[in-house]
């Protein structure tokens, strides 16, 4: 596989693998709505992106809209991983889809869009998310840089008790996801030490992690 965007495509289905096993060894035989978490997070992903709200006055958090993108994506990507487990192929397709975008008619459009086809057509609309992104003035390599942390992020969670309800997810009055953008802030994705550097700089933060040091 040489071709680039495809090859990232990859190493995120891998990483996604690894993050539902990690949760649950058995998590691609039982059959989980993804389609249902992915709908969900768009609602979430509106709220950050603001505008919709005309009762009241709401700002836009760009950043943290972008995070929402990318947990829509974990949700995504786990929708494309078969039983078969052939990474390749559906990094090709995930390429493939994302050089084709769809049209939308403005960013919350867009993102109705991206629900309807999850809860419509149980289906993960990857040719919606470029021009989603394009909004934020982003694209794939920032999407590729900030799933890699998130990712992180979620292992980060799974060593510190998220499932057990003992994780804190709040750090000095601000949530993990708002550490996350600054340790990424200050990091290179091109590193092969990247995905060390994210958990460790989130350790560095997280009051439990560095009171047992």
């Amino acid at each position: 596989m040489s071709d680039p965007l495809a090859l990232k495509a990859r190493v995120m289905l891998q990483m996604q693998d690894d993050m539902n096993s990690r949760v649950d060894p058995d998590w691609i035989d039982r059959g989980r709505a993804w389609y249902r978490a992915v709908w969900i997070e768009c609602a979430e992903l509106m709220d950050h992106y603001g505008g919709w709200k005309w009762w009241k006055a709401t700002g836009s958090d760009r950043e943290q809209a972008l995070l929402e993108i990318v947990d829509i994506w974990h949700f995504g990507l786990s929708m494309r991983i078969t039983p078969a487990r052939d990474f390749e192929r559906a990094a090709a397709e995930i390429a493939d889809e994302w050089r084709r975008p769809a049209p939308i008619a403005g960013f919350l459009s867009g993102v109705e869009d991206l629900a309807v086809a999850a809860l419509g057509e149980r289906r993960f609309a990857v040719s919606l998310v470029p021009a989603l992104l394009a909004d934020l003035e982003r694209g794939f390599d920032d999407l590729y840089r900030s799933y890699v942390g998130k990712n992180v992020l979620n292992f980060f969670r799974q060593d510190h008790g998220y499932r057990d309800g003992s994780y804190v997810k709040t750090w000095a009055g601000r949530e993990d996801n708002e550490h996350l953008v600054e340790v990424l802030a200050h990091l290179d994705s091109n590193d092969t030490d990247f995905r060390t550097a994210v958990y460790d700089g989130l350790a560095a933060r997280y009051p439990a992690a560095r009171d047992s040091r």
